[in-house]
């Protein structure tokens, strides 16, 4: 288990080498895979300040948001160019301004009932930051807390001998495993990561689609 002050001081020290400057590609590509109309609700678990946000919303898309950083949603919120109303909900803060809202704080601490209606899941950060030891915890509550709304997962296949996580490795029977029993599970796509992953081996970047049975 990977302790939260890991998180924390990566953010601290601006050490986010994670972070894209622009939307990812795969997400461009693929999430109209979801059927969504325009106005959905889409949540994003592990968010950061992830530039995909920004394009969910000039896509017409609401989002919803979780996010142990405090820093990482100042920063996102700034970007953006949006005062966030901040309130206090349970054990976490609610960050919200047309369309987005952010629960700041851990995320097994936000329910179904304070998160709301969503009607997608875009995971591109959250499980591959999981270790494996906590990753069937992660999933059946991000289960529960959005009613099984259909997904949009992207993540990393590779030798995890070669190089430590995080990103994890996550093998195409693990996502079965976490997700077959409840979701139609498809690889939409499988692409070669340039240069390997953090330049050290060869890696995959998955693309799935999960639709609840």
């Amino acid at each position: 288990m990977i302790d939260p002050s890991f998180w924390h001081k990566k953010w601290e020290k601006n050490e986010i080498a994670f972070h894209e400057s622009e939307a990812n590609p795969l997400l461009v590509k693929h999430f109209s895979d979801l059927s969504l109309v325009k106005g959905s609700r889409v949540f994003v678990p592990l968010c950061g300040k992830t530039r995909d946000i920004s394009w969910l919303l000039s896509n017409g898309y609401r989002v919803a948001g979780a996010e142990l950083s405090q820093i990482a949603i100042e920063q996102l919120f700034m970007e953006l160019g949006r005062q966030p109303e901040i309130s206090t909900v349970g054990e976490v803060e609610q960050w919200s301004a047309n369309s987005l809202d952010i629960f700041v704080g851990d995320i097994f601490a936000v329910s179904r009932k304070m998160l709301g209606p969503v009607d997608a899941i875009y995971d591109r950060a959250a499980l591959v930051a999981f270790p494996e030891d906590m990753r069937n915890r992660y999933t059946a509550h991000l289960r529960g807390m959005t009613g099984k709304a259909p997904q949009l997962l992207i993540c990393y296949d590779y030798d995890q001998i070669l190089v430590q996580g995080p990103p994890f490795s996550i093998r195409n029977e693990e996502v079965h495993r976490y997700y077959a029993d409840h979701y139609e599970v498809t690889l939409m796509a499988s692409t070669d990561v340039s240069g390997g992953l953090k330049g050290k081996c060869p890696a995959k970047e998955n693309v799935w689609r999960l639709k609840c049975k």
